[in-house]
């Protein structure tokens, strides 16, 4: 009797109309509610648009300075070479010493002399050096050329470039407006510089024997970090027992994501350099010294993207007779792969950009000419961005901006085909 009165009374309770809260408090808790919101989704449009702006900035600053970068102030001049002046038998020019046969005729004194028959002493004076190059060139890509008058585009000096802009020597600044309102002193397009190495002076330096040391070293990263860190992922994952020493191994991967890269350098050069003295600043010990930074990237974010493949997949393949490798390898690594290449265009990204762990096993070295190998004494677009920020003149400052220029194109590239890839192999649930 009791226990069905205790009950009536708590439905009584229960059934009790509560009172109502303040609508105005209400409102106003409502209203707050939504600033709040506005508050927010203004302050993530602000972040948006300072970043684009930032983005912008960037992008409008290095295209600037970087146009000019692809540009170099040309002396303009015709070389009359059918006055027998040159005696170079044309059949030589098809040999691979065709270089060394015109420097031995004598093909600098000749142009020398015919710019100087056209534009005077003083402005040949200040025609670079090797400019003869580009004429040699012209020949041994043409031998009939050998009995004509050649028309040619050269180089001038850094200082003679920095007095047809206004600046340098002033003593040049009269010569410079005169050569360039006869036409003689213009403003071009160095294509060659693309198919240039280092040089001394700012406009005979050329982007191609970086960005080929890049290409280089990138492959050999490429190569050593993605299968080994993909095949420690899938150990890790897949094999390794459960214990102390995983929980060790798992936690130093995890710390070695995040050591500075100048660490990775002085392994390298303690290490590799130690085995291999005679390869320094060569791209194998480079991509060797990268892959040991990229590694860990690859680790982690491979083993992230196994364990997020459903455990039913394992389980299906295991019902119908799979063995546990084929589970793997055909199974959950295909589905996986989007994953990890994700993983790898970071690291891959972040090695592209390093300087400080090259600059510590030698990469900073002025190399002239493209490397001919894994082996061959070799420079990085970071590095050799890094190098020409250092001069003074400003043709090296337009050159690091068109260098830029050529790192972002790279990237660009390199990240557009892994993002093929990743979408390639890409599997929607």
């Amino acid at each position: 009797m009791n226990d069905s009165t205790d009950l009536e009374g708590a439905v009584a309770i229960e059934a009790a109309p509560r009172p109502l809260r303040d609508p105005a408090a209400a409102a106003k808790r409502l209203k707050q509610r939504y600033a709040a919101e506005r508050r927010f989704r203004l302050l993530g449009l602000g972040s948006i648009l300072f970043s684009v702006a930032v983005l912008v900035f960037l992008l409008v600053d290095m295209g600037a300075n970087g146009i000019a970068g692809f540009q170099r102030t040309e002396l303009v001049a015709t070389i009359d070479l059918t006055q027998g002046t040159l005696t170079v038998d044309p059949s030589q020019l098809s040999d691979d010493n065709a270089m060394r046969v015109l420097e031995g005729a004598g093909l600098a004194e000749v142009v020398k002399d015919g710019i100087t028959r056209e534009v005077g002493a003083a402005a040949a004076e200040e025609v670079d050096s090797d400019a003869w190059r580009e004429v040699a060139r012209q020949l041994i890509a043409n031998p009939s050329l050998l009995s004509q008058m050649v028309r040619v585009s050269l180089p001038v000096t850094d200082g003679m470039a920095a007095a047809m802009r206004g600046e340098g020597d002033p003593a040049l600044r009269p010569l410079a407006t005169t050569l360039r309102d006869q036409g003689k002193l213009v403003h071009a397009w160095d294509w060659g510089f693309l198919a240039r190495a280092d040089a001394t002076q700012a406009q005979g330096v050329g982007i191609w024997g970086a960005l080929k040391g890049s290409m280089l070293t990138m492959a050999v990263t490429l190569a050593l970090a993605f299968p080994i860190g993909v095949l420690a992922a899938v150990y890790l994952e897949e094999y390794a027992p459960r214990n102390r020493w995983t929980d060790i191994i798992e936690v130093s991967i995890n710390n070695l994501a995040a050591v500075p890269s100048i660490i990775f350098g002085l392994l390298g050069l303690a290490v590799f350099l130690t085995i291999f003295p005679n390869w320094r600043s060569a791209p194998l010990i480079g991509g060797m010294t990268l892959a040991l930074m990229t590694m860990p990237v690859i680790v982690i974010s491979g083993r992230n993207a196994i364990k997020s493949v459903p455990p039913s997949i394992r389980d299906a393949a295991l019902g119908i007779g799979a063995s546990r490798i084929q589970v793997v390898f055909h199974h959950v690594l295909p589905l996986a792969l989007p994953g990890i290449l994700t993983g790898t265009i970071i690291g891959m990204a972040r090695a592209l950009g390093e300087t400080a762990p090259l600059l510590m096993i030698g990469m900073r070295a002025f190399v002239a000419s493209p490397p001919e190998g894994l082996t061959s004494p070799a420079s990085v677009l970071p590095v050799q961005i890094f190098l020409w920020s250092d001069e003074i003149d400003r043709g090296f400052v337009e050159r690091t901006s068109a260098a830029i220029i050529v790192l972002l194109l790279f990237l660009l590239a390199m990240n557009g085909l892994a993002i093929y890839l990743r979408n390639r192999f890409e599997t929607r649930w």
